[in-house]
């Protein structure tokens, strides 16, 4: 384990951001979930990224969710309150990062972690991985991470995991859009790296613009998300990428983006 719960390497264009507990099963205590979210602030601002992979240490776990042992929530049950509102800072923190988030889910997702693997905008699972919403068989409902389950899934899924706590394994993730991808035993990694290239290889500044419009306009009404997006569109024109991509298709050759 590092002296961090939370690790950061980057390899040329990609972050890749671990949740470093291996011996907690990467539960996410106060000070994990903290760290997270001022990784994915900093490297949202990193020009030189194309892309962040969040996954957890070892093979075991992605992450097994909230740290009942934690013992940083001080201040009685109001201090417990305002330190859980750090869950949700880093649920936004992801939503409003410039960068496409891959989830390599290497093991259990559970609880908090299940809620942190929907949150990415794609995920990647190794065939082993498990995901679930055990809450219920302690007396909990998983209410933060609902504000996610409910915006990914399609509702009967979405309560029949809730509701009943069992867990489902990899292929059923695929099924009802947990992930979007399973890999072999072995094959994790190359399957990550495979999808990681391709978004990497599209416009740094159109993956973002694009990316901020999805979460701006997924909750608003029909007419103003049509609105709104309309917008969007007309900067995406202007941007000097859209023209680089116009003229490289034009001229059949590859692009060569700028970022901007």
């Amino acid at each position: 384990m590092s002296d961090n719960p939370v690790t950061v390497e980057k390899t040329d264009t990609v972050a890749t951001v671990t949740i470093d507990r291996e011996e907690r099963r990467n539960a996410l205590s106060q000070g994990t979930v903290h760290d997270l979210t001022a990784a994915f602030g900093d490297l949202s601002g990193d020009e030189q990224l194309r892309a962040i992979v969040l996954t957890g240490a070892g093979d075991k776990a992605f992450s097994s969710g909230g740290d009942l042992g934690d013992q940083q929530s001080g201040g009685g049950p109001l201090g417990m309150h305002k330190g859980r509102g750090g869950f949700a800072d880093l649920l936004l923190a992801m939503n409003r990062c410039s960068k496409p988030i891959i989830a390599r889910v290497n093991g259990k997702a559970l609880g908090g972690g299940f809620g942190l693997a929907l949150n990415c905008d794609l995920a990647v699972a190794a065939s082993h991985a498990q995901f679930g919403t055990p809450e219920i068989k302690v007396g909990l409902f998983p209410m933060m991470i609902t504000a996610v389950i409910q915006r990914n899934l399609a509702r009967k899924h979405a309560m029949e995991l809730m509701l009943t706590g069992e867990r489902i394994g990899a292929d059923r993730a695929l099924e009802i859009g947990v992930v979007n991808r399973v890999a072999d035993e072995g094959e994790l990694d190359a399957a990550v790296d495979e999808l990681v290239s391709k978004v990497a290889s599209f416009s740094p500044a159109i993956l973002g613009l694009g990316r901020q419009a999805f979460y701006d306009t997924q909750d608003m009404n029909f007419e103003e998300a049509l609105r709104a997006l309309q917008s969007e569109l007309t900067i995406n024109t202007l941007a000097e990428d859209a023209a680089e991509g116009i003229m490289a298709f034009m001229g059949k050759r590859e692009p060569e983006w700028k970022g901007r």
